[in-house]
């Protein structure tokens, strides 16, 4: 920059010298040696306001008090040459200046080292994807969440934040940063006071957005290169955090500055912070724009913690800018969250497609057949997932076309209902032939879509007390189904009239036969949620114990043939469905 600007003054020296050009020549050479080679000399200041070139500086003072002093001003040829020189020294002082200015350390990150090094190296934490696979699942259970024994699922509790992001992500713990550096805002002084000198204000505003910012760019560098060989997931992950903590940083930057003196800077306060701020800013927004091409409906609830992040932060960071910079952020701004929208509604309808779809899950009935389907256990899991965006979701949902769903209310009740048609239809089938298998299979799972329900933050509130009960009574129906489907052919060999089959011990001995073997195949079957377990045992017990105790009255004289009392046989009832192995994703 100096070399070009000083290009044209540094001509032949005219023969008779007068003072005034001896003095600039002097300064011209000092200058001239920066201008040859600018990488090769330390500056005028380190980064650390330290001098380590006064000699350089000198020379910019003395270019700058013979401006001052005129002293070039007869009508001479050797004068107007000499005039024409110190301009461009004048310019070429003007640029040594706003080299400076970029080389300064204004602002101070040590304190920040820590939280950045661990964002950069920290696991992404919890899986928020909506459909995870095996392996993710098995990552995210052992990752150090919590796992509930009921249904696999890991504790809400954990937090996909490290300790010291979460805590960066406090107003008031900024306050307790020093983020200037005193000596870098002395230099500033420094150099806005030779800058306005020369008359060269322009020069040094154009350089504010290329300003160092070292609390701003160290957490921006962990998105421009560490990032670079990480998954999609993990970089929206560190966008969204760094976004929080770069508008929370720049509200405390400008707290901070004015609460300081910069001498001669002070004029140049207000332009300087703003151009930090919008280029910084303009780069996170160019971050978000990247991925508003992402379709992919695992992707979904990723896509909405970057929208919400985005429309937390617009708001305070908007109020940092007027005029020009505020609308072209604004704009900037509200077009890439109106394109995320736009994604997330094709997301939507991609997660309805996924559990409505025909070839999901493969049929794999096994000994524990009946159990929870892994599409349950899915859809589940993604419906607690978008439940805690409801806000967000309502009003990306309300923008939708006439034919979309204009909820999320309507979104969950679509996507359970599309859960019920499949498991009804072409996954009940697999357990069609095994009698009660198939009504066991539709309890556990109804069962469990209620018990999650229940228990996720917000999820009843979107289906509403009458869904509830009406899946309450299907599963009355096909708990009452099962018990006579299972065992009511059992009982029914105590009803027989004896008349038609032989003694009472005879019918004795094939009711005993049948329980046993009904017992020893439902004992194996496996009901997760212990509240249904318990129901199930108690409709078949009042199926066969009555029945049972029934016949033994009627039969006073089988004496040593009633092998089993009425509560032996509640014992053994007591001890179905436990199952026989702990994998309960098979059915």
């Amino acid at each position: 920059m100096g070399a070009a600007v000083g290009k044209p003054a540094f001509g032949p020296a005219v023969a008779q010298k007068t003072q005034a050009e001896e003095r600039l020549a002097l300064a011209e050479h000092a200058l001239l040696q920066w201008t040859r080679s600018p990488g090769a000399d330390s500056g005028i200041w380190d980064a650390d306001a330290s001098y380590t070139n006064r000699g350089l500086l000198a020379a910019v003072d003395e270019v700058l008090l013979l401006a001052a002093e005129d002293p070039f001003q007869l009508p001479a040829a050797a004068a107007g040459s000499a005039r024409r020189r110190l301009d461009s020294a004048v310019g070429a002082a003007a640029s040594r200046m706003v080299e400076e200015f970029l080389r300064v350390r204004v602002w101070n990150a040590s304190r920040l080292r820590g939280a950045v090094d661990r964002l950069s190296r920290d696991s992404t934490g919890l899986s928020l994807l909506v459909f995870p696979n095996a392996c993710e699942r098995a990552s995210s259970a052992g990752s150090g969440g919590e796992v509930d024994a009921s249904d696999g699922s890991r504790s809400r509790a954990s937090s996909s934040v490290p300790d010291d992001m979460a805590v960066l992500l406090e107003a008031d713990v900024w306050d307790g940063l020093d983020l200037i550096c005193p000596a870098g805002l002395s230099v500033l002084h420094e150099i806005a006071l030779r800058i306005v000198r020369a008359g060269c204000t322009d020069e040094l505003v154009r350089a504010f957005a290329n300003a160092p910012c070292d609390v701003l760019d160290s957490f921006l560098s962990i998105l421009r290169v560490e990032c670079s060989q990480r998954t999609t997931e993990a970089v929206i992950k560190r966008w969204t955090t760094v976004t929080k903590i770069i508008g929370k940083a720049i509200v405390a930057m400008r707290r901070q500055l004015y609460a300081q003196n910069p001498g001669a800077f002070d004029g140049f306060r207000d332009e300087y912070l703003l151009a930090i701020a919008e280029n910084r800013i303009l780069i996170l927004l160019d971050f978000a724009n990247g991925f508003t091409g992402i379709t992919s409906h695992e992707k979904l609830v990723y896509m909405l913690v970057m929208y919400e992040a985005l429309t937390d932060a617009a708001p305070s960071l908007l109020l940092l800018f007027s005029g020009a910079r505020k609308e072209l952020v604004s704009e900037r701004t509200q077009g890439i969250l109106t394109k995320l929208a736009g994604a997330m509604r094709l997301m939507v309808s991609g997660v309805m497609a996924k559990i409505q779809g025909e070839c999901l899950f493969p049929h794999t009935p096994s000994a524990a057949a009946g159990g929870v389907h892994p599409l349950a256990r899915d859809a589940m899991t993604c419906v607690e997932l978008l439940a805690r965006h409801r806000t967000t979701l309502d009003l990306i949902l309300a923008g939708a076309g006439a034919n979309d769903r204009g909820s999320l209310a309507g979104v969950v009740s679509d996507l359970i209902a599309g859960l019920e048609r499949n498991l009804q239809g072409r996954l009940a089938v697999a357990c069609a032939d095994a009698g009660g298998s198939r009504h066991l299979f539709l309890a556990n799972n109804i069962s469990f879509v209620l018990s999650r329900v229940a228990d996720a933050d917000g999820v009843a509130s979107l289906l509403g007390d009458a869904w509830v009960v009406r899946r309450r009574s299907r599963l009355k129906q096909h708990v009452a189904s099962y018990a006579a489907s299972s065992w009511g052919p059992v009982v029914a060999l105590l009803d027989t009239p004896v008349c038609g089959r032989g003694k009472p011990a005879k019918i004795l001995a094939e009711f005993n036969a049948a329980f046993t073997r009904s017992r020893d195949s439902e004992v194996c079957r496996e009901v997760p949620d212990p509240v249904l377990r318990a129901v199930l045992r108690h409709a078949v017990s009042e199926m066969v114990v009555p029945a049972y105790c029934a016949f033994l009255q009627k039969q006073p004289k089988l004496g040593k043939s009633v092998g089993y009392t009425a509560d032996d046989l509640a014992e053994s009832l007591s001890e179905l469905f436990e199952g026989e192995t702990t994998d309960v994703r098979k059915i």
